[in-house]
């Protein structure tokens, strides 16, 4: 990919957009995010940045990228992506704000209707998840939705998934239940692939990393634990009190 996007040809922003995508996949979140100014509309530069933005709990930053990047798709008459934004906003809406978090699911439902995006209609299903995070039933619905993903053929989802159970667990204060979790979030991303899942988890629930990190923020390590933590403490007051 980076012969293709050195050559600077027609495939060069998908490369580029691949080289990107590997360095966040891998948790490397600063060199992401400097490529994020070369990729442009074909390379999907508000798409990568908001992955990145939410993958840091920093779901404000990634809202608008996303809201973006639909605007973007609309103007280029990209249904699919256009569609593939939203389910992305909404991951990072459901998180912060799962009363907007229904609006948002049911427009990126709409959007998807009618197109052969298998893998973000399961992910819409994700974002079910998180938005509900704290309720009755999540754990249940989280086993029929990994039965789905297997079924799909599509293993990669089971890893956001289990972030939704950790979500879920941490607001609960179900340490066990989240203890079980991580242990199965890190053999999912034991390749090195969304490894930084696990870390994540752990910044949910307030829990000390094990061992050092290979994951590199674009903030302290700290700024992003308390971005995380924060989203937790929201919703539990969310849930205590309606608001």
């Amino acid at each position: 990919m980076q012969r293709v996007a050195d050559a600077g040809g027609r495939y060069a922003p998908r490369a580029q957009r691949g080289l990107a995508n590997l360095a966040r996949l891998s948790g490397d979140f600063p060199t992401a995010l400097a490529a994020v100014p070369t990729l442009g509309w074909k390379g999907r530069h508000y798409r990568v940045l908001g992955d990145i933005r939410w993958s840091q709990g920093d779901t404000g930053r990634a809202v608008a990228a996303f809201e973006a990047g639909r605007a973007e798709a609309e103007q280029h008459s990209a249904a699919g992506e256009r569609a593939m934004m939203q389910v992305r906003l909404a991951i990072a809406v459901s998180f912060a704000d799962p009363v907007r978090a229904d609006d948002e699911l049911a427009l990126a439902h709409l959007l998807l209707d009618g197109l052969d995006q298998r893998s973000n209609t399961l992910l819409a299903q994700v974002v079910a998840l998180i938005k509900d995070a704290g309720t009755h039933g999540v754990p249940d619905r989280a086993q029929s939705l990994h039965s789905d993903i297997e079924a799909a053929g599509l293993p990669f989802l089971h890893r956001f998934v289990e972030l939704a159970a950790a979500f879920h667990h941490a607001v609960r204060d179900e340490h066990q239940d989240l203890a079980a979790t991580i242990s199965r979030l890190r053999e999912l991303t034991a390749s090195g692939d969304f490894a930084y899942f696990v870390d994540v988890a752990h910044f949910m629930a307030g829990l000390p990393l094990p061992g050092p990190s290979a994951t590199r923020w674009t903030e302290s390590e700290e700024h992003v634990r308390s971005s995380w933590r924060r989203l937790v403490e929201a919703r539990q007051e969310h849930l205590r009190t309606g608001i």
